[in-house]
């Protein structure tokens, strides 16, 4: 089992209910241990995306097999409510 760290940025026009729902379907395709889950909130974006000027961050420190985090990359990718992502492995 690897350590990594995800960094989500969601549109920040979603209610509390979707956020949940797309977070907990996150949370499920880690299928590993979550060390940590942060809320950052709602924060300026330096430059628009998707025609988004703000989004919702979201931090997680978790620990997986490196064939689910390759697989988690695919499914972020294509994820719309998803802004952007960044999938780090930890050493």
């Amino acid at each position: 089992m690897n350590s990594y760290l995800l960094t989500l940025v969601l549109k920040a026009d979603q209610d509390a209910g979707e956020r949940k729902v797309l977070l907990d379907d996150v949370k499920k395709k880690i299928d590993g241990k979550i060390n940590k889950e942060d809320m950052w909130g709602v924060r300026d974006l330096a430059y628009p995306i998707k025609k988004q000027n703000k989004g919702f961050y979201v931090h997680f420190e978790f620990e997986t097999d490196p064939g689910i985090a390759k697989d988690l990359d695919k499914i972020l990718k294509v994820e719309e409510d998803i802004l952007r992502f960044l999938l780090v492995r930890v050493y």
